[in-house]
């Protein structure tokens, strides 16, 4: 049986006027100006609001989300402070929750942020889950769960991350091995956080072997410090070219970037742009932060995660990117109406292409993945970063009043 639905008097980016679209079968069937398709078919009136895709979080910690009160404020004073030098002990503080997680708690609190996504027009995320010692593969378990619940509302990709190293923590190789052999979408490590660069250079190495085992993509969070002297952002962007895995590897964080010498930093954006790299940065979630507007200037993707909600490394959080961009445009210092259409971009298209989503856009023939906003410019979007009017997922309107009483958002 068709579908349809229909978005009457819609703004677009970029485009004067207003415009009609129509879903159909769960694609974009026709997009024309206002007035044109059928007056008598039902429809949404976005009434001269902005409808844009819908919004991509490249970056999600979803096995960790609302743990803080089981945590303490601890890691978050380690992480925050000092210039973030102590950002190491935050995440060994940090890993205690681990022993005591249950399954069903991390359903429930999974199944509420993604609530919260669905409700705000988050409609794809990147999802990462720790495997170690201490927690094996149940995160991984839990959000593969949580992917087939979601399909068709959120869609996830399920990172298996190697939170607490691999060359310290012995038997993560095979920990990761597992869980792309369960299911797990992308491979996910932190080299920075072994020992010696010997062991970073290992553990890059390691992660990229299983990637190409299993023909998946990689994220890796690099140099999360405030230590200038990180440089696992471009072993792995070396490894990516080595590998011929240009376009297949997502670099996460990277905020001893804000330390780099302006002449190693040129060096390394050749490399990131040879290896053709993207990067997703958070700067809410912590002091320091990638160089956002010299990467973008350079032609690197650069997108906005979320990263965290209400865990033991950022206190708030509820998966509302147009909140992330908001908060991007202040600590960014990023608020001429460019650089506001860029943040835009860095929680819609930039992250798309970062993970390689598919019919993924605002054009006819693509899947219907929308947002009907509350304004008519992306200034006025970001300004109130209020849930959406509708929105459209996966072809199929998002009942956000049941997605808002399921994230208990008041």
């Amino acid at each position: 049986m068709s579908t349809s639905i229909n978005i009457r008097s819609a703004r677009l980016r970029n485009r004067d006027g207003l415009f009609d679209i129509n879903v159909r079968d769960g694609s974009i069937a026709a997009i024309s100006p206002a007035g044109t398709e059928d007056a008598e078919l039902e429809g949404l009136d976005a009434a001269g609001n902005l409808v844009t895709e819908s919004f991509v979080n490249t970056h999600l910690h979803l096995d960790k989300v609302f743990t803080l009160q089981q945590l303490g404020d601890a890691a978050l004073g380690a992480y925050h402070g000092s210039g973030m030098g102590q950002a190491m002990a935050a995440i060994e503080t940090a890993a205690s929750v681990k022993r005591s997680q249950q399954e069903a708690e991390m359903l429930a609190a999974g199944r509420r942020a993604l609530h919260m996504a669905a409700f705000y027009g988050n409609t794809h995320i990147r999802a990462l889950a720790d495997v170690d010692s201490k927690s094996g593969t149940r995160g991984v378990e839990v959000l593969l769960a949580l992917r087939d619940e979601f399909a068709g509302l959120v869609e996830l990709q399920v990172v298996a991350f190697a939170q607490d190293g691999i060359v310290r923590e012995p038997g993560t190789d095979e920990l990761l091995r597992r869980s792309m052999q369960m299911g797990a979408d992308v491979v996910g490590g932190i080299p920075w956080i072994e020992f010696t660069e010997a062991a970073m250079a290992e553990h890059v190495k390691t992660v990229f072997d299983i990637a190409v085992a299993h023909d998946a993509p990689v994220s890796m969070l690099l140099d999360d410090a405030g230590d200038p002297g990180l440089r696992t952002l471009e072993m792995m962007a070396t490894e990516a070219l080595q590998r011929g895995w240009e376009g297949r590897a997502l670099a996460h964080h990277a905020r001893a970037m804000a330390m780099y010498p302006d002449p190693y930093f040129q060096r390394l954006v050749s490399v990131l742009a040879a290896a053709d790299v993207a990067v997703v940065s958070d700067p809410h979630t912590g002091p320091l932060h990638a160089r956002v507007r010299e990467l973008a200037a350079a032609g690197i993707n650069v997108s906005l995660g979320q990263d965290d909600i209400s865990d033991a490394y950022y206190a708030f959080g509820r998966n509302n990117m147009l909140e992330v961009a908001f908060l991007g445009a202040h600590l960014l210092w990023m608020m001429a109406e460019p650089d506001m259409e860029f943040l835009y971009d860095a929680i819609t298209v930039n992250p798309a292409a970062a993970i390689g989503l598919d019919r993924y856009g605002l054009e006819v023939g693509q899947e219907a993945n929308l947002v009907v906003l509350e304004g008519g410019t992306v200034a006025e979007a970001m300004r109130f970063h209020a849930p959406p009017r509708h929105v459209i997922s996966h072809g199929k309107l998002v009942d956000q009043a049941a997605s808002r009483t399921a994230a208990g958002v008041p």
